[in-house]
């Protein structure tokens, strides 16, 4: 079986799939970083394919940037962002508007799968399988 790296992000805030979260990964080496991709949860948080597979999964550090403000701002739950001032659009800051996990792949043979529990004050992760 080949390697792979997924993730799933739930809302805690309403008990529901994060869907429309848009998120980034990036491998880190030698003290830069690449961006090797760009993707938008699906309905059940989840995206449509692996991040990596196969061959593209190779053994180093990643990081996974979750764009939760955004998230947060175009949901249709009711909460409200804190902080003061706003962004460049007008929109007011979350406190957690960007998410970073940052991850080693030791065994490029292996699943990776990084879970997201996110509400609007905190977040919690964890290697799932």
């Amino acid at each position: 079986m080949s390697g792979r790296l997924t993730t799933h992000v739930l809302d805690l805030s309403g008990g529901i799939p994060a869907a429309g979260m848009a998120l980034q990964l990036w491998r880190l080496e030698d003290g830069a970083a690449s961006l090797l991709r760009e993707a938008v949860t699906n309905a059940d948080g989840r995206l449509d394919a692996p991040l990596l597979e196969g061959a593209e999964l190779a053994a180093g550090t990643y990081e996974l940037l979750f764009m939760a403000g955004d998230y947060f701002r175009s949901s249709s739950l009711p909460f409200e962002a804190s902080g003061e001032g706003g962004s460049a659009d007008g929109a007011a800051p979350f406190f957690l508007e960007q998410i970073p996990i940052r991850f080693n792949i030791t065994d490029s043979s292996a699943h990776y799968h990084v879970p997201l529990l996110v509400a609007p004050g905190g977040y919690s992760t964890y290697r799932g399988s």
